[in-house]
């Protein structure tokens, strides 16, 4: 029997993502939940991270384990390990996959699955329907252990779930003692924690983005030192949704600069990308003359691009396309 992992990723929306097998594959141009067979000596947490990795370059983080299912393909026989988890990654890189789509719970059975993964769907509808209790208790637990004053690096290491994230976040806000050091635990080597962290920041920032003004420019002073790509991702996102006039011009002609780098390398994740071409875009409006620099950079990266790359792409020349030209006279 082969032991197989699969992750039903949810992202910020709670929809969740499926992909499409290919015409030659044992289950042709069936919808499934990502994942794959596990490796000698390796877990079962660490298969379904590197298999995500590897065929959607997309991080996540697991908030929980589902029952097991045993099936009998008849040419072979599995054992199917799914996670639920989360992601901040919109638009994953498909490598071995034709297509994927982000679907809301109720629309998953209307699917044409693979048959295991037609058990996953159903089992997680199935923990729907009691999740709103545990959520409650979940909460409740981590209320009072911030109440306690317990040790705070250990509920972000351990936080398994968005409705942790959150409340951690709202705490945040409330005790900025909390917020900084959500900011100082992005900042670690450890990269579960800088992801959690960092993951957990950005929750603040989407229900209150004026909290972070006073730390933005720290947050773009600290890019270029930042070597776990998650925290990267994380912080790029809260600052795209940003107001960069908050920051001074140094500040901005830094962020232009490692933006533009990030755009132009062959490198980096493609939320990565994405983010940077809103930030370059927000920076345009600032200053236009970064327009055509930027719109060379998006035209030369949507040629071998993905399609979510693409679409996104395509967004931004749209919206600098109605940039207005300043007049030489005004320009400073």
């Amino acid at each position: 029997m082969i032991s197989v992992t699969c992750a039903v990723i949810r992202n910020e929306e709670n929809e969740i993502l499926v992909v499409q097998r290919g015409k030659a594959t044992d289950h042709p141009f069936k919808w499934e939940f990502p994942g794959g067979k596990m490796a000698p000596e390796e877990t079962e947490e660490e298969c379904i991270i590197r298999e995500v990795g590897e065929e959607l370059s997309i991080e996540i983080v697991i908030c929980g384990k589902m029952p097991e299912i045993e099936h009998d393909y008849g040419h072979k026989q599995i054992r199917l390990i799914p996670f639920i988890c989360d992601t901040l990654d919109e638009m994953p890189f498909l490598s071995e996959h034709i297509d994927y789509k982000w679907v809301d719970e109720k629309d998953l059975m209307t699917l044409d699955f693979s048959e295991a993964d037609v058990f996953v769907a159903e089992n997680y509808l199935e923990r729907k329907k009691t999740e709103k209790n545990s959520e409650v208790q979940i909460v409740s637990q981590t209320e009072d252990s911030l109440t306690d004053k317990a040790d705070l690096q250990s509920i972000v290491t351990n936080m398994m779930g968005t409705k942790e994230a959150e409340w951690v976040a709202a705490s945040a806000l409330e005790n900025p003692a909390i917020f900084m050091k959500l900011f100082e635990y992005s900042l670690s080597p450890d990269k579960n924690l800088a992801f959690r962290a960092s993951w957990t920041l950005t929750k603040v920032c989407d229900r209150f983005p004026e909290i972070i003004y006073p730390y933005l420019e720290q947050i773009v002073k600290n890019l270029s030192k930042i070597n776990n790509e998650s925290t990267l991702r994380s912080f790029l996102r809260i600052i795209s949704l940003s107001d960069l006039d908050k920051i001074n011009s140094i500040q901005q002609g830094l962020l232009a600069d490692f933006c533009f780098n990030i755009l132009n390398s062959g490198f980096s994740a493609i939320a990565v990308k994405a983010y940077t071409m809103e930030i370059l875009y927000k920076l345009s409006l600032i200053y236009p003359e970064l327009k055509n620099e930027l719109f060379t950079s998006i035209t030369i990266l949507m040629e071998d691009g993905s399609a979510g790359i693409t679409a996104r792409g395509r967004m931004i020349l749209r919206k600098l396309a109605e940039i207005p030209v300043r007049p030489k006279s005004s320009q400073k």
